[in-house]
């Protein structure tokens, strides 16, 4: 038995023991003894994580390119666009397999970021409502952004094991903070007077929320799913020490092996995919009078697609329209 240290005023901390070691020990038992509470969870995650990962996989790689320029032409232009459609390619050319591991990694960053948004919008909002509520996790958010991943790593390993799931948990522990923070930010930052010009009129609490806040504290809040988006790609990397797949798995393997080419081809990889992605959630936040036309629909693949739909000679109709009253 080992002798207890005396006492030392000057040097406290040798002489006390808290005994932390001995209660992560205690909790690591429970963890593995309960493991099977979790396994629903851990189902409902991967089963999600697996139909978007197949569906991404399904769909041919140029389809998928002409699929992606859309959506950038449609949420922030043209020329945005062209620069995902040619980095897109550029990625696809930097090794056979890296589009499959890009669409691995998409899916594990799409996955977590939705679970982000649905916890972290209704959190951000009734943060954004309630000074006691923003107040009390503000801690929590604190201890999120700045405790070290690996040090969360090994109690999710432990309750849900190695894989996708744990992958995406871990994820979300460090990617949700900043959009539960932007969202209350949003919130807090819509104009007073606005509101009091809503419930002078009749609004509802809800209707307030529904058609001034959230409306209005948009830009805000899509600025908090870009960073989360970026924070999820900025851990694929990381997640990869718990068998995570994509190409942060092929930055870890070649680390191992020393291989400068594929952590080369995994690490410009995960950077096309960050721009790609910030990018788009950039074009996301723009108003429509910054993107030229006040509805989203009016602009893009959406607004050729109504013209076209269009008659040809509207305007010319209505001249002949107005001719024909206006003749005796």
């Amino acid at each position: 038995m080992a002798e207890k240290e005396e006492f030392n005023p000057l040097d406290p901390f040798s002489a006390i023991d808290l005994d932390v070691a001995g209660y992560a020990d205690g909790v690591k038992s429970w963890a593995i003894g309960n493991r099977e509470y979790v396994q629903p969870v851990k189902a409902l995650f991967n089963d999600m994580i697996v139909a978007i990962e197949s569906a991404l996989q399904t769909v041919p790689p140029v389809v998928m390119l002409i699929l992606l320029g859309l959506i950038a032409w449609q949420a922030a232009g043209r020329r945005v666009a062209l620069l995902v459609v040619v980095s897109m390619t550029v990625l696809g050319l930097l090794a056979p397999n890296a589009w499959g591991l890009a669409m691995t990694t998409l899916a594990i960053v799409i996955s977590a970021v939705i679970l982000c948004v649905l916890i972290g919008l209704p959190l951000g909002i009734l943060a954004g409502k309630s000074n006691r509520f923003e107040a009390s996790i503000r801690p929590v958010l604190d201890t999120m952004q700045t405790i070290p991943a690996f040090v969360y790593l090994v109690p999710v390993v432990m309750l849900i094991g190695i894989g996708n799931v744990s992958g995406v948990i871990v994820t979300i522990i460090f990617a949700l903070p900043p959009l539960i923070r932007l969202t209350s930010l949003g919130i807090r930052g819509v104009n007073p007077s606005v509101v009091e010009a809503a419930t002078a009129f009749g609004a509802s609490p809800r209707q307030i929320l529904w058609k001034v806040e959230l409306p209005l504290a948009t830009p805000t809040i899509l600025a908090g799913v870009n960073q989360t988006i970026m924070l999820s790609l900025s851990m694929v990397v990381i997640a990869s020490m718990i068998s995570v797949k994509g190409l942060g798995n092929e930055v870890l393997r070649a680390m191992g092996r020393l291989d400068a080419g594929k952590a080369l081809v995994g690490g410009l990889g995960i950077v096309i995919l960050a721009i790609v992605l910030d990018r788009i959630t950039q074009g996301l936040g723009q108003s429509g009078r910054q993107r030229g036309h006040r509805h989203w629909w009016q602009g893009g693949p959406v607004g050729v697609l109504l013209r076209l739909l269009s008659p040809k000679n509207n305007q010319q109709t209505k001249i002949e329209l107005t001719e024909e009253r206006t003749s005796p």
